[in-house]
C-alpha cells in the first residue's frame, strides 16, 4: 500500500459530503455512496460468517476469495469510470454454486434463515447481498455502472443462499423449512 493514513479524521466530511476514489466530493446519502456502502455492509457480514464456529476450509476459501473481489466491487464503486470486477469473476462464482450445489437436495419447501450461528449469518450476508444489487440497480438508473457489478452481487446472493444450506446442513442444525400453518379462524 503506497499511502498509509496517519490521521483517521479529517473533519472534511462534516458537512455531509464525502470524497471518492477520483477525488471528487460528493454528499454522503447519494446514490453512489449508499452503494459502495451497503457492499461495505455485505463485506463485514460476511466476515461475521467466517467468525463462527463450523466453517470448513472449502466455504472459508470461498468466502475469503469473495470478501477480496467485494473489496475490488466497492472500488470500482467509488471511483467512476474504474473497472475491477470481470465476466471472468462471475463465471467463478457460477463454478464454486455449481460446486456446492451438486451434493445439496433439490429444494421442495421455502428454506427459512437459521441452521446454526454460520448459517444464519450467511443468510443475512444473502439478504445484505441482495439490497446492495438494489441499490446498485438504483444507481445505474442515474449513473454509468458497469453491468458486471450488478450481475456479480446478482449471482453472489444465490451463492450466499447455497452455502447457509451447506453450512447448516454440516453444522447438524439442518435446514429449517417453511411450514404453511392454517390459524383458526375466530
Amino acid at each position: 500500500m503506497a499511502n498509509r493514513l496517519s490521521k483517521i479524521y479529517t473533519r472534511t466530511g462534516d458537512d455531509g459530503s464525502t470524497g471518492l476514489g477520483d477525488g471528487s466530493r460528493t454528499g454522503k446519502d447519494s446514490l453512489r455512496v449508499t452503494a459502495y456502502g451497503t457492499v461495505d455492509e455485505l463485506n463485514s457480514t460476511i466476515g461475521l460468517t467466517l467468525a463462527a464456529d463450523g466453517v470448513d476450509d472449502d466455504v472459508r476459501e470461498a468466502l475469503v476469495q469473495i470478501q477480496h473481489e467485494l473489496f475490488d466491487l466497492g472500488g470500482e464503486l467509488c471511483i467512476p469510470g474504474l473497472a475491477m470486477i470481470q465476466a471472468a469473476d462471475i463465471d467463478r462464482l457460477e463454478t464454486v454454486l455449481d460446486g456446492f450445489n451438486a451434493d445439496l437436495p433439490a429444494l421442495k419447501d421455502f428454506i427459512l434463515p437459521g441452521g446454526g450461528m454460520a448459517a444464519a449469518t450467511c443468510h443475512v450476508a444473502r439478504t445484505v447481498c441482495r439490497r446492495a444489487e438494489r441499490d446498485v440497480v438504483a444507481l445505474s438508473r442515474e449513473e454509468a455502472i458497469r453491468p458486471e457489478a450488478q450481475r456479480y452481487l446478482n449471482r453472489l446472493s444465490d451463492l450466499l443462499f447455497v452455502l447457509a444450506r451447506v453450512l447448516a446442513r454440516r453444522s447438524g442444525h439442518g435446514e429449517v423449512l417453511w411450514q404453511h400453518v392454517r390459524r383458526p379462524r375466530g
